[in-house]
């Protein structure tokens, strides 16, 4: 009798869930502006456009409505959020005072290499001050990695999820004259500090640059 067992074999990994999917492309649908702030989402709609069933949509809602870009209002659906001035000030006021404590640490504690890392994205930043949607961009990066060095998993994710309900507001501030040329020369401010190892030079100049950026979006 063969008394050998079979090796079980490892479970493959799963591909990338198809509400997660959805959720994404709705997600940049959201910040394009395709999906405007207080537009119902038509379920059906989306779901013959995306061929798929309604159950992966409602999922997909879900993650969006947990990341603060989608309202469920009792029988009558899922709505892109609309942001008030009060919310706008609110997000603000954690994201100065979560980032502001990583550009704090980095600054105290951060090594040359991550120093150097983001002086070559604030170079970048530099060179995209006449292409506004370049800019943003990086300027995200910037903050996320900045985000990442301080090396608090936590404040990461708060920080990620604060900035996709910014996203909201993003397009009514980013054609103001002057900002990004205020915004990069706020940057430089926080890099010098950053590169002086002043830990609170560089919390408060984040303070101020988050402060500045409030108002151009109010």
């Amino acid at each position: 009798m063969d008394t050998d067992t079979a090796t079980p074999t490892a479970p493959s990994l799963a591909p990338r869930a198809l509400y997660e999917e959805v959720a994404e492309r709705l997600r940049q649908r959201i910040f394009q502006r395709e999906l405007e702030p207080g537009s119902w989402i038509d379920e059906l709609k989306i779901a013959e456009e995306y061929g798929i069933s309604r159950t992966p949509l409602r999922e997909a809602l879900k993650v969006l409505a947990a990341e603060g870009l989608v309202t469920m209002k009792v029988r009558r659906g899922a709505y892109v959020t609309e942001v008030s001035e009060k919310d706008l000030r609110d997000v603000y006021h954690l994201l100065s005072l979560l980032e502001s404590d990583a550009a704090g640490e980095v600054a105290s504690r951060g090594d040359a290499a991550a120093l150097d890392e983001l002086a070559a994205l604030h170079g970048e930043l530099e060179g995209a001050v006449h292409e506004r949607d370049r800019f943003f961009a990086i300027n995200e990066r910037f903050h996320l990695r900045l985000l990442e060095l301080a090396d608090n998993r936590w404040r990461l994710q708060m920080v990620s999820d604060l900035r996709k309900v910014m996203k909201l507001n993003r397009h009514h501030s980013l054609f103001k004259a002057g900002r990004i040329e205020e915004s990069l020369a706020e940057h430089r401010a926080v890099m010098a500090a950053l590169r002086g190892r002043d830990g609170a030079q560089a919390m408060q100049r984040m303070r101020e640059h988050f402060a500045s950026g409030l108002e151009a979006a109010t």
